[in-house]
């Protein structure tokens, strides 16, 4: 009976070979009969059709197989920089990881942003160099690559042999070997300082001594077991499964207490269905338990499915450890999380920077792309797809690939052929000064039978949007809501929904707005004077109107994302890249180097984040990296740039 389980995430530069690893394992364990193809789009975790064509991963997605009492959840995720959010989701729920290296390519620009991530979370992570098998394979090129470029903390455990042909192969050392016992001493003595006082008094410990340092210092993320091999023919791949077993860290079932979870991923079933995989950390989940999402949201489960035998199969429940399929959470979002998770979302990556408008390119199907996007956007967030003033939906990019795959995912999945605008940066806009409008009832300018004060004033950076009231109880139409707190939650929707745009046309932020007067009208007389009941719709229609103007008054600032941005370069490229961003006016607040490599640390605009993109492997010669975190915003410089499709005031 399998009583332990291990959530694995397989991670990797585009085209090193992680799905042909996933399906090497799949198969080796038994799940498959042979193999899956990612040319001919044959693999398990490629299950969609954008996916199988183009050869690369878009989603995450979940298979397991089984070593011995062990359950290994593996979760394959996307290599291209464009699907860098959906890599960031996964990492909170894994238990380990394998990075993927080519024994060809080595060290890629993606591998070390990948590897800086898994270090932040100290998530346990072993290292496979793949394609021996390759012309041009050279494993220990390779490993001093990384002993250059990502960590120095390495466990060598084997040798390859034939190089380069498709006889090459992989052989694990005896550890009782003289030499390799003596590199492993040395390896591990740079985190324990037993093992370091044992190896200077001539004290030898033994290889089972050894093994259990090495796994403690892998586990806490400070050492990374090596191995190499060939994902297409299978060599090396049964060693990566033995030190999977051993090396990265299982857990129990934990049934008891609290269920917590975390939601990484959402997709649609074959009637349009919500399917939400979830990561359990504690307790138990069942059938038509109820589970609360965040905020006022909450969903019953209506099925429960974890992969066993090659498939999803039904269960009636899942224990802390297990990753499942629910269905049923009708208003289930990626990220969202139940109970109390051990482990806080972090972001790792910085969110997207571009949006572009998107029409369907038949008009009648305009309708139908704005259901389409609002589906797309369950399963990535950060799209955030939006209808603007002229009904045209709008969404948020990372890149020209992530376009290019949601363009082609809604013509082969929905029936919509689309065309997209040219992407720009996204914007924010700020208070200029405090402001106060408000409009009464029974007065000229107001056709509506309510009263809406509102005061706005700016707020700290970075602060968003905050709501409060200062009106009382007895001013608010308690007879159309069940109290003061509702009737101010829907005043706050009313308020948001007209500050998403400002006078350019870009949302309102880092600003706080009062309700500072309401009234009513009730047919009979008091509490106000004499007139037709006010209604809902009234408070609905008079809200806009009252932002709108106060915000008039206020005036507003335009401002552009501001990314905190690392850039890794070869020393010589180093002066090149420092007089590209000064001439930008990135200010550098940082430079160091290390071996063959400079690092720079710069504050840039994003509207030059995709310039520096892909000036940066002509001026580097394809070894620089970029990493970029939100930084913050500040006002443009010279005319405030309009959002497309955006007219003052909205009609």
């Amino acid at each position: 009976m399998r009583t332990r389980s291990l959530n694995l995430g397989i991670l990797a530069h585009v085209d090193a070979g992680k799905t042909t690893l996933t399906e090497r394992l799949l198969h080796l364990a038994g799940v498959i009969d042979q193999p899956g193809s990612v040319d001919s789009g044959t693999t398990r975790t490629d299950s969609l059709a954008v996916e199988r064509r183009r050869g690369i991963t878009v989603k995450a997605a979940v298979v397991a197989l089984d070593l011995d009492d062990l359950t290994v959840n593996v979760v394959d995720t996307p290599g291209h920089p464009d699907f860098i959010a959906e890599v960031e989701r996964v990492l909170g729920v894994l238990d380990g990881a394998i990075l993927v290296l080519s024994a060809v390519e080595g060290v890629q620009p993606q591998t070390r942003i990948l590897m800086r991530a898994l270090q932040r979370q100290t998530i346990p992570t072993l290292l496979f160099i793949n394609k021996i098998d390759r012309m041009g394979a050279d494993v220990d090129k390779v490993i001093d690559q990384i002993r250059r470029r990502l960590t120095p903390d390495l466990l060598v455990t084997g040798a390859p042999a034939g190089q380069g042909s498709q006889a090459a192969s992989f052989t694990g050392f005896q550890r009782e070997d003289a030499a390799v016992h003596e590199s492993e001493t040395l390896a591990l003595a740079e985190h324990d300082d037993g093992v370091l006082a044992s190896y200077v008094d001539g004290r030898d410990r033994t290889p089972d001594d050894l093994l259990e340092v090495a796994i403690a210092q892998t586990r806490a993320g400070v050492l990374h077991p090596v191995y190499a091999g060939s994902a297409a023919t299978g060599a090396g791949v049964p060693e990566l499964m033995s030190g999977i077993a051993t090396f990265l860290p299982a857990t129990g079932p934990t049934e008891a207490g609290t269920p917590s979870g975390t939601v990484f991923k959402v997709e649609r079933g074959p009637a349009g269905e919500k399917i939400a995989y979830v990561r359990m950390f504690t307790g138990t989940v069942l059938t038509r338990d109820r589970l609360g999402l965040g905020g006022d949201r909450e969903g019953k489960v209506a099925d429960i499915e974890i992969f066993d035998g090659g498939g999803w199969v039904r269960a009636a429940q899942v224990a802390g450890g297990r990753i499942a399929r629910l269905h049923g959470l009708t208003n289930v979002r990626v990220g969202d999380t139940f109970g109390d998770p051990p482990r806080a979302a972090t972001a790792a990556f910085a969110p997207p920077t571009l949006e572009a408008a998107v029409e369907a390119t038949e008009p009648a199907q305009c309708p139908a792309l704005r259901a389409a996007l609002l589906q797309l956007a369950d399963a990535d967030p950060l799209i955030a797809a939006r209808i603007d003033e002229a009904g045209t939906p709008t969404v948020s990019l990372y890149g020209r690939v992530q376009q290019e795959v949601l363009g082609t995912t809604l013509a082969e999945e929905h029936g919509i052929e689309v065309e997209f605008s040219e992407a720009s940066v996204l914007h924010v806009e700020r208070l200029r000064r405090p402001s106060e409008a408000v409009l009464r009832l029974n007065t000229d300018e107001n056709p509506y039978q309510a009263t809406i004060g509102l005061r706005v004033e700016p707020g700290p950076p970075g602060s968003g949007l905050r709501f409060r009231s200062q009106v009382a109880a007895r001013d608010m139409p308690l007879y159309l809501y069940k109290s003061a707190e509702m009737f101010t939650a829907a005043v706050e929707r009313h308020v948001r929904r007209e500050l998403s745009h400002g006078r350019f046309g870009w949302e309102v932020t880092d600003c706080v707005v009062t309700l500072v007067e309401a009234a009513y009208s009730v047919a009979d007389g008091p509490p106000s004077r004499r007139g037709p009941t006010s209604t809902a719709s009234d408070y609905r229609n008079v809200t806009p109107r009252v932002a709108r103007e106060a915000l008039e008054t206020a005036g507003t600032r335009v401002c552009e994302p501001v990314l905190r941005i690392g850039l890794e370069v070869p020393v010589a490229d180093a002066p090149t890249l420092h007089r590209l961003l000064g001439k930008w006016g990135a200010g550098i607040t940082r430079q160091t180097s290390a071996g063959e490599l400079a690092r720079l640390e710069a504050r840039l605009v994003a509207a030059r984040l995709h310039s520096l993109q892909h000036q940066l492997p002509d001026l580097t010669g394809g070894e620089g990296t970029l990493e970029s975190a939100f930084d913050g915003y500040a006002p443009v410089r010279g005319a405030p740039p309009v959002r497309v499709g955006w007219h003052w005031p909205p009609v």
